[in-house]
């Protein structure tokens, strides 16, 4: 059963005050056992919100998506949880579909499920052009590199806790995409589930459609060639 499991979630946060409230309001809270904010040097209330909400807050000066995921994978290496859950905190994403990603794992003996927006509910004008070249780009190169057919990289995804730790995760732009390829590598047992999305209403950490697909395409690259492909 699901309430037999310990659920933690993280959430990397920067500059998110608006967002941050809806995003915990909407966690369910009857299944997650601990809500672990990773503040990446927000200038806003996000940090006091995440008090507020009785989150547990944690700081990760190095700026970036890995930095603050492996802030809390550190942190909750003394917590063992069974089951780790990720959303971001622009409220993009909605936690209480949480229960379709954990489900799988505990049901059915899944390790890493991942959130689908390409298949799921996604609003209009939610995935933008880079999100979508980028989406294209990896999982063509995963497939054609490793076999594996995925439909998307989003960042909204369960894994079991000790797997994750096996996966010894390193990358900081490419988090989603070596955590998906690693994972393939180790023979995980692996899931897509259909998930919404929308587009929120926190502000873009990237922006304009030329700039967004020339960083994104550097991140899923880097993270497929230069972080996965060339290590064992």
């Amino acid at each position: 059963m699901l309430s037999d499991k310990k659920i933690a979630v993280i959430i990397p946060v920067l500059n998110e005050e608006k967002t941050l409230p809806l995003v915990l309001r909407d966690i369910p809270k009857d299944l997650v056992d601990e809500v672990v904010i990773v503040d990446n040097g927000s200038t806003d209330n996000s940090p006091a919100i995440a008090e507020e909400w009785g989150a547990t807050l944690l700081f990760e000066p190095k700026r970036g998506y890995g930095y603050p995921c492996l802030k809390g994978l550190e942190y909750l290496k003394a917590r063992k949880p069974d089951i780790v859950v990720f959303v971001d905190g622009n409220h993009s994403d909605h936690p209480q579909e949480i229960v379709k990603l954990v489900g799988p794992i505990v049901n059915d003996d899944y390790d890493l499920v991942c959130g689908t927006r390409v298949l799921g509910k996604a609003e209009k004008g939610s995935l933008r052009v880079p999100v979508r070249f980028g989406n294209l780009l990896a999982t063509l190169l995963i497939r054609l590199l490793y076999g594996f057919k995925y439909t998307d990289v989003g960042p909204f995804r369960a894994i079991k806790f000790d797997k994750l730790l096996m996966l010894d995760m390193n990358d900081n732009l490419g988090w989603t995409i070596e955590m998906q390829v690693k994972a393939i590598k180790a023979k995980f047992r692996i899931k897509e589930v259909p998930v919404s999305y929308r587009s929120g209403t926190g502000k873009s950490k990237i922006t304009g459609n030329l700039k967004g697909i020339i960083i994104v395409g550097y991140r899923i690259l880097k993270a497929v060639f230069g972080n996965v492909f060339f290590r064992k």
